[in-house]
C-alpha cells in the first residue's frame, strides 16, 4: 500500500519523529520510539515514549502524539510515521488511533535497519471497536 502523502510531508514527518525519538525517556526498556502525526491542515504533532518505574504508567510515542494533538483541539489525522528499532504500534495505540482516525489512514514505519514499511490503520486493527460501534 502506498499513501497519497507527498514526499515533502513524509520527510517532515520523518524528521519530527526522529527528533522526538531522541527525547524518549526509556531507562527501563532502552527502546526509544518517535512518532509524528499529520493533520489534514499539514500540522505535525510529535511524541516519544515516556517510561515510568511503575511500568503500567508508561506511555507509547504514538499516544503522546495523539494526546498532544487532541489537547490542541485537533480531531482529524492524515498519517502517522514512526521511527523505531523494529515493530508496529501496540494494541493500545491501535485502539486509541481507531478513536480518531479513519481505517484508511497510513501508518509509515522506518526501522533502524533502513526498512520502510507502510500499513493502513485498518490493516493493523481490522474491525476496530470505534465510536460508531456504540451507536444504537
Amino acid at each position: 500500500m502506498r499513501s497519497m502523502m507527498t514526499k515533502q510531508n513524509e520527510e517532515q514527518l520523518y524528521k519530527a519523529a526522529r527528533t522526538a525519538r531522541q527525547n524518549a525517556y526509556t531507562p527501563y526498556s532502552h527502546f526509544p520510539v518517535g512518532a509524528a502525526l499529520l493533520t489534514p491542515s499539514g500540522k505535525i504533532y510529535a511524541g516519544s515514549n515516556v517510561e515510568n518505574a511503575s511500568y503500567g504508567l508508561s506511555v507509547c510515542a504514538e499516544r503522546v502524539a495523539v494526546w498532544k494533538a487532541i489537547s490542541e483541539g485537533e480531531r482529524a489525522f492524515s498519517a502517522l510515521l514512526l521511527v523505531i528499532a523494529q515493530g508496529t504500534p501496540c494494541g493500545a495505540c491501535r485502539q486509541v488511533l481507531a478513536e480518531f482516525c479513519a481505517p484508511e489512514m497510513p501508518i509509515i514505519i522506518y526501522e533502524d535497519t533502513g526498512e520502510r514499511r507502510e500499513f493502513s490503520l485498518g490493516d493493523l486493527l481490522p474491525e476496530a471497536f470505534a465510536p460508531d460501534s456504540l451507536e444504537p
